[in-house]
């Protein structure tokens, strides 16, 4: 894949965790999730939670091995969790309890998946 294509991949994950970060407030709001600066926090929040899913996020699948197999990989929603609640950590001006980190992640996850679909059947289309 060339670097167009990685940087392009990026910033549409980019986009997406923050589209994901908004619903999750919007969603959220009354159980924990508290957002002081609007967009800019959002934007700055969803380039954060990116480059920790690259970075941190494979690290940490790997030292929770044992408790993803065990569980048949349902551990997998707190480890997402655990990558937002350290974004929003870093994030100033956006704050969440590990709760609403959880089910954020949950959000951020269908919202990832779903544009994963998209870009498989964007591919798909292209080859035929």
């Amino acid at each position: 894949m060339s670097i167009k294509k990685q940087f392009l991949y990026f910033c549409l994950r980019w986009l997406a965790n923050s589209a994901g970060l908004w619903i999750a407030a919007r969603l959220l709001d009354e159980s924990g999730f508290i957002n002081t600066g609007g967009w800019g926090v959002i934007l700055f929040g969803g380039l954060i939670l990116s480059i920790l899913n690259t970075i941190i996020r494979p690290i940490i699948v790997i030292l929770s091995l044992p408790a993803i197999l065990v569980t048949l990989g349902l551990f997998m929603i707190v480890v997402n969790g655990v990558v937002v609640y350290i974004a929003a950590a870093i994030t100033p001006g956006l704050q969440m309890t590990f709760g609403t980190a959880i089910l954020t992640g949950l959000i951020i996850a269908v919202i990832n998946y779903a544009l994963s679909g998209v870009i498989e059947l964007r591919k798909e289309a292209k080859t035929r």
